[in-house]
């Protein structure tokens, strides 16, 4: 069968023949891949960057960790495989298989779950968000952060504020449900200032950060309180794509009655896994059929996968991958 294959000692992969994959027990189950989505998860797994993987084998690991398929009986359904699913075939497990409605697109279903996991779990189980809560996402303009916009406001959000650098982008943001940007394009002090400002006028309740580093020091510099009652913030790194370490002052524990957590894999509880996908993500995939969740994808064939691995993708949208 053909395949998208990273090599060892390679930074793009390759598309090549490769052994079909077999069943190796009775939660497994065989599938044809229709269309599977290229993820920064998915890049830095490949080439064994992300925490959650290792290094790529001497003859080849196949790219990508979940997408659409057909069953043996035709149904089409979004799944989650056991080794890699960029393939004309793939496992997956059987209780790891979500129904795609009809109505929505091979494309959209299979980007917009990583989104999903972005955001849902975080806001969901992390924050533990209620309505009413005044929500900022920090780093929205990119494709999990539009989604994040979205599903804040289907979960109550009384007000959503956000934060980006692509000027476009965050005016896009507005007809999502935004109501608030904050551009990171403008000197610190600006920045820190505008932040303030809106914080004091609606205290912000949860923070759902995907870019971590400076701007995060910035955020969490503006949370710090003055020995006053402070509202509980929740504040929750879901990515680093801004840096991987930040500078925290003891004060700002001490003076906010603050919340810092992380969602991503190893975070969540089994029990909370297994809700995301027998409701939130069906209940997602409902919303995007009906036009309710709305996301930007751009469809290659897999042959061109060397082409598209370093493709500039910009304006929130994702790759998708169809074979």
């Amino acid at each position: 069968m053909k395949a998208a294959v990273m090599y060892r000692h390679s930074e793009i992969p390759q598309y090549v023949d490769m052994p079909e994959p077999t069943i190796q027990n009775n939660n497994e189950v065989l599938v044809t891949v229709k269309a599977v989505a290229i993820k920064h998860f998915d890049k830095g797994r490949a080439t064994g960057k992300h925490y959650s993987s290792d290094a790529p084998k001497e003859n080849g690991r196949i790219i990508g960790g979940d997408g659409v398929c057909l069953l043996g009986n035709g149904a089409r359904v979004y799944a989650v495989g056991v080794d890699g699913m960029l393939a004309e075939k793939a496992v997956v497990e059987k209780d790891r298989i979500v129904k795609v409605p009809d109505g929505l697109s091979d494309a959209v279903a299979a980007a917009l779950p990583n989104a999903v996991f972005g955001a849902a779990m975080a806001l969901k189980f992390k924050a533990g968000i209620q309505p009413g809560d005044v929500v900022l996402i920090n780093g929205a303009t990119g494709f999990t952060g539009r989604v994040a916009v979205q599903i804040a406001k289907h979960y109550g959000a009384g007000k959503v504020i956000v934060t980006g650098r692509n000027p476009s982008s965050l005016a896009e943001l507005l007809l999502l449900g935004a109501d608030e940007t904050i551009s990171l394009q403008q000197e610190d002090e600006a920045f820190i200032t505008a932040l303030k400002q809106t914080h004091k006028a609606a205290p912000v309740d949860i923070v759902i950060d995907y870019l971590w580093g400076h701007s995060a020091e910035m955020i969490l510099a503006c949370l710090k309180g003055d020995g006053a009652w402070t509202n509980f913030v929740r504040f929750v790194s879901v990515g680093s794509m801004a840096g991987d370490l930040l500078q925290l002052s003891a004060a700002i524990l001490r003076s906010v009655n603050i919340q810092l957590s992380g969602s991503g894999l190893g975070a969540w509880t089994k029990g909370q896994v297994k809700e995301l996908l027998t409701v939130i993500l069906p209940e997602m995939f409902a919303l995007a059929a009906e036009g309710k969740l709305t996301v930007k994808t751009m469809e290659m064939d897999i042959h061109r996968i060397a082409e598209l691995w370093e493709a500039d993708v910009t304006g929130g949208q994702r790759i998708v991958v169809t074979i």
